[in-house]
């Protein structure tokens, strides 16, 4: 077959999206360094709005979840599904539009929280005129990824494919109908809904931006990068499409569990509570399935840090979805709720989780993107490994412990009803958490320039690279 543009791969998107999900965790991770920084010394930066904690928190978490999780989305989802389906994308003019859309939406992000432009919003704090750019990106992102999975070759649609397919629709789904909102000027508007019921709305999309775009998609991840860095077959392949269903029916109800001990009805938080103790099983499936694929060939993670990072990765899933539905029952949830322990289980996903799975498939992606054999150093990614999970265990363990014993000096009471602590003492008593958990960010963070560099290395010393598309289906 002839050497064309139509008999290779998009990989120039696949490049693009990757370098930015280091590019994006750098800066996200530096953005949380400081504000970690700023709960021990509160005054380390210039006394200036646009430097406060309240401005600099939503940056980081936008920027963490959207410009790095984000970018790790769009990378691997446009690889895997090219090589799934052996076909090359249904349009490079939209897969461009995305990336350029998509970083466009970060940077507006990285302006406009800043100087307090914000819907107040957890995880969709981003005004209208943003809003409008985000849906644009994601219904090209849309149209890219089913039109390349309707013109593919291959008969079967691998199930990597229906995790992010299930995670676009959704995300699309949940972001339209929280961001309803009435704007007044160009960088102010309200939400459509009143009270109690934004509450909901709000939490049925807080928790489902983590059920999908923080757990669907990098599920699809699981599935193609951990069996293609073991060189086995996922462990079972019925499991896998159980887990699918289980999953995306079961978390689309948990988001009440955020909302216990308010004005909600009670039969709601209730229900929230119920699906998301119902949502342990196929969490735990999917974890299961996972990690039983390195059957056979776990002597491989002795040398291969890739494979380390895929497999902690989901060691860390399977934690923090047991401590999740743990949470969302009420009476721990009594004890849980306001505290660092929130903090500490949110990290271990984000972490542990996400952070952990990006890196590994990046950590892939990125010698194939440039015509190399591997990564410039395997030493560097071993380094990133143990540096990571020291910061992982440091960051989550602190803050488990600063959670509870804030939770116990709160509820404590003295035989004549009165309170047993002030709230400033038990401030006091969680300051040395603060110092603990800043270190363990610190190291995570020193970790992504230890990436950075190899990924510099790797990618100054090779060229862009661009694969034939086998003329007949092939196993990818």
């Amino acid at each position: 077959m002839a050497t064309t543009a139509a008999a290779t791969f998009n990989y120039k998107v696949v490049r693009q999206f990757s370098i930015m999900t280091v590019v994006w965790g750098i800066v996200g991770m530096l953005v949380g360094v400081v504000i970690a920084a700023q709960l021990l010394w509160p005054e380390i930066l210039p006394a200036v709005p646009w430097l406060s904690y309240g401005r600099l928190r939503p940056l980081h978490t936008n920027a963490v979840i959207f410009a790095f999780g984000g970018s790790a989305l769009f990378a691997t989802s446009y690889y895997v599904v090219q090589r799934t389906c052996q076909v090359r994308l249904f349009s490079d003019a939209l897969a461009a539009f995305t990336f350029w859309g998509w970083n466009l939406v970060i940077v507006l992000a990285a302006i406009t929280l800043p100087l307090g432009m914000t819907t107040s919003k957890e995880y969709a704090e981003l005004e209208w005129p943003i809003d409008i750019l985000i849906t644009l990106v994601w219904v090209a992102y849309a149209v890219v990824f089913f039109g390349t999975i309707a013109k593919r070759k291959t008969p079967h649609i691998y199930v990597a494919n229906w995790f992010f397919g299930a995670f676009i629709l959704t995300v699309a789904l949940l972001h339209v109908v929280n961001s309803a909102e009435i704007p007044v000027t160009l960088t102010k508007s309200y939400s459509a809904y009143p009270g109690v019921q934004d509450a909901m709305v709000q939490w049925w999309y807080g928790h489902n931006a983590v059920g999908f775009f923080l757990t669907a998609g990098f599920l699809g991840m699981m599935y193609y990068f951990v069996p293609k860095q073991a060189g086995r077959p996922v462990y079972s392949y019925r499991l896998s499409v159980v887990h699918f269903w289980a999953l995306i029916f079961t978390y689309m109800w948990a988001g009440p569990h955020h909302l216990h001990y308010t004005a909600l009805p009670d039969w709601t938080q209730s229900l929230g509570m119920l699906f998301s103790l119902i949502l342990l099983a196929p969490s735990w499936g999917g974890m299961i399935n996972g990690i039983m694929t390195l059957s056979g060939a776990w002597h491989k993670l002795r040398d291969d840090p890739i494979l380390k990072f895929l497999i902690v990765s989901l060691s860390f899933y399977g934690m923090s979805t047991f401590e999740g539905p743990m949470m969302s029952v009420k009476t721990v949830n009594a004890l849980s709720h306001y505290t660092d322990w929130t903090i500490g289980h949110v990290h271990s996903g984000a972490l542990g989780w996400v952070a952990f799975i990006s890196i590994g498939s990046i950590y892939y992606l990125i010698p194939r993107m440039f015509g190399k054999e591997q990564m410039y150093s395997t030493k560097l990614i071993n380094a990133h490994f143990w540096i990571g999970t020291l910061g992982v265990v440091l960051y989550i363990a602190s803050m488990w412990i600063a959670g509870v014993m804030q939770g116990l000096m709160w509820r404590a009471v003295n035989p004549d009803g009165t309170l047993t602590y002030a709230f400033v003492e038990s401030v006091k008593s969680t300051y040395p958490f603060y110092a603990i958990r800043l270190a363990g960010g610190t190291l995570f963070f020193a970790g992504m320039l230890v990436m950075a560099y190899n990924v510099w290395k790797t990618v100054a010393g090779g060229r862009a690279y661009e694969a034939q598309i086998p003329a007949a289906p092939a196993h990818a």
